[in-house]
C-alpha cells in the first residue's frame, strides 16, 4: 500500500493490485469488460431510489431531475452494449505500395488504472459515466465523488463495492487535499469534471508524471436569440435551461444574447414561460433544486444584490437563504464588464445583453473564452452557418438548449478553457484505449534496394515512395 501523507485521513488505493489485471491480459476480453457494465446496469437498476434520495438530499432534485441522471447511464450503457464489439475490433490500414507486402492495423488497448473525479452538481451521473467508458474499454480505476454532494458520495462509496471486485474498481472519499494526493501516485489517465480553477490544478499535478488527462471543465455558454425564433418556444427552452437542477448545469445557457427588435417580446415571453414553469411563486416550486452548499448560495445572492441595487433585475429576483433557493431571474447587462459577465454563473441567473445582429453577437463571443456550448434561437440556415463559421465552442445546439448531451454518440467535451478531451459513446472508449499500431510483415520478398551498399537512384526512389 501506497504511504499516506499525515494530512490524509483514508489509505490510498493500491494501485498495484488494480494494475495487475490488466497487465495480465485478464481485461482484454470482451467478456470481462461485458460483466462490468452488467454489473454497473445491475447497480442503477437495483438502486435506483436510493440513488434518486441521495441527489434529493444533496441538491433538492426533483425526482424526475433525478431520473435524467439514471436515464443517461442507462443509455450510455445501452450503447456501449450494443457497439462494444465494433469499438474493439482492430481497424486496417492500407499499405503502401513500397512495404507489400504486409498488413497494417490499428488496435485499441487499455491504458490501465485511470482515476476519475467527479463533480457535485450531477454527483451520480458524471461520476459514473466516465466509468463506464473506462471499464468498456478495459480498464481499473479509482473513483473519487464529490465531497459537496455528501449524501452521494457516501452511496457510491457504498455501491461500487457492492457490485464491482475491488481489484476492478475502488473508491476514495476526501476533499481536495486527497484529490491532490490520488493525483500525485501517478495513473495512466485522470478524467476530472468540475471548475476551471481546480481543472488547472489537476492538469499542473498530472504534469508531475507526464499523466494524460480529460478536463471537462464549462465557460460562459451563450444563446443568441434572433428574428425568426418562435418567442414562445424558445422562452420555454431557456428558463428550463436555467431552472434545470437550479441553473448548476455546465452547458445551461450562461447568458442571452438578443436581437434589439424581439427583446420585448422575449421578455414577455419569458416572463410568461417562467410562470407556467414555476408558478407565481417560483420559490415554492416543488420543481426547482436548491443550491449546493452555503458558500454558493452566497456568492449568487452578492451578485443577485448588485444586480438588484442598480435595477437590472427584469424577471424575478426571488431568493431564499434558509432554503438555499433563488427563482430563475433574467438581469439586465449593457457590457461585459458587468460582474455577472466576470465568470460561469453556475445558478439560475440569466443575464441579458441586445444586439443590433448575428455579425455583434459573434463578435462579442469571439471577445470571450470558448465556450462549452453555444445556443442560436431564430434566424435561417446561412445564419446557422455562419455562427459554426465565426465562433468555436465544445458544442452547438440550435433553437434548443441542453439536448445535445442527450444524444448518445454526440461526443461531448470542451475546447481551450472549456476543457480538452471528448467522451459519451465511443469517444469515451478511444479516450480510455491506446490507440497501438500494428505492422505485420513477411520474411519473403526481402527487396535489396533499402540496403547498403546503397545503389537505388534518387528519381527511382522518389518513383517508389515519394
Amino acid at each position: 500500500m501506497t504511504s499516506t501523507p499525515a494530512a490524509i485521513s483514508r489509505p490510498l488505493p493500491d494501485l498495484t493490485t488494480l494494475r495487475q489485471a490488466v497487465d495480465r491480459g485478464d481485461t482484454r476480453p470482451e467478456a470481462w469488460r461485458r460483466r462490468q457494465l452488467e454489473a454497473i446496469a445491475n447497480l442503477i437498476e437495483t438502486h435506483e431510489q436510493e440513488i434518486l434520495q441521495a441527489l434529493a438530499d444533496d441538491l433538492g432534485k426533483p425526482e424526475l431531475e433525478g431520473m435524467v441522471e439514471i436515464l443517461a447511464l442507462r443509455q450510455e450503457l445501452k450503447l456501449c452494449r450494443r457497439q462494444l464489439r465494433r469499438w474493439m475490433r482492430p481497424r486496417r490500414v492500407a499499405v503502401p505500395l513500397a512495404q507489400q507486402p504486409g498488413r497494417a492495423e490499428v488496435i485499441r488497448e487499455p491504458l490501465g488504472c485511470v482515476l476519475i473525479i467527479g463533480p457535485w452538481n450531477y454527483p451520480f451521473h458524471l461520476t459514473l459515466q466516465p466509468l463506464i467508458s473506462a471499464l468498456a474499454a478495459g480498464n481499473t480505476a479509482v473513483v473519487k465523488p464529490s465531497e459537496q454532494a455528501p449524501a452521494t458520495a457516501a452511496l457510491i462509496s457504498r455501491l461500487l463495492p457492492l457490485h464491482l471486485p475491488g481489484d476492478v474498481v475502488q473508491v476514495v472519499e476526501g476533499d481536495g487535499t486527497m484529490a491532490a494526493a490520488l493525483i500525485d501516485q501517478g495513473y495512466d489517465h485522470i478524467f476530472f469534471t468540475g471548475g476551471g480553477a481546480i481543472g488547472a490544478r489537476v492538469l499542473a499535478g498530472a504534469a508531475r508524471h507526464l499523466t494524460p488527462v480529460t478536463l471537462e471543465l464549462g465557460g460562459k455558454s451563450p444563446a443568441v436569440v434572433l428574428e425568426g425564433a418562435d418567442l414562445a418556444v424558445t422562452a420555454r427552452r431557456l428558463i428550463w435551461g436555467k431552472g434545470l437542477n437550479a441553473g448548476q448545469t455546465c452547458i445551461a445557457p450562461d447568458h442571452l444574447l438578443v436581437q434589439d427588435s424581439i427583446r420585448e417580446g422575449l421578455l414577455e415571453a419569458l416572463t410568461q414561460a417562467r410562470r407556467e414553469l414555476y408558478g407565481d411563486a417560483p420559490l415554492q416550486s416543488p420543481d426547482l433544486a436548491r443550491i449546493i452548499n452555503p458558500r454558493q448560495y452566497e456568492r449568487l445572492e452578492r451578485l443577485l444584490n448588485g444586480a438588484r441595487a442598480a435595477g437590472q433585475v427584469l424577471i424575478g429576483g426571488e431568493s431564499d437563504a434558509a432554503n438555499r433557493r433563488i427563482a430563475p431571474t433574467v438581469l439586465q447587462v449593457c457590457d461585459d464588464h458587468d460582474p455577472l459577465m466576470a465568470e460561469e454563473l453556475f445558478g439560475p441567473l440569466l443575464p441579458l445583453l441586445s444586439v443590433a445582429s448575428l455579425e455583434e453577437a459573434i463578435a462579442r463571443i469571439r471577445r470571450q473564452a470558448k465556450p462549452l456550448a453555444l445556443y442560436l434561437f431564430g434566424g435561417h440556415a446561412q445564419e446557422q452557418q455562419a455562427l459554426l463559421n465565426g465562433t468555436s465552442s465544445g458544442g452547438v445546439c440550435f433553437n434548443d438548449v441542453v439536448m445535445q448531451v442527450g444524444v448518445p454518440d454526440l461526443p461531448f467535451g470542451g475546447v481551450g478553457p472549456s476543457g480538452m478531451g471528448r467522451y459519451h459513446g465511443e469517444a469515451g472508449f478511444r479516450t480510455f484505449s491506446h490507440e497501438r499500431s500494428v505492422l505485420r510483415r513477411p520474411f519473403a520478398l526481402d527487396v535489396r534496394l533499402r540496403y547498403p551498399p546503397y545503389r537505388v537512384k534518387r528519381e527511382l526512389l522518389k518513383r517508389l515512395l515519394g
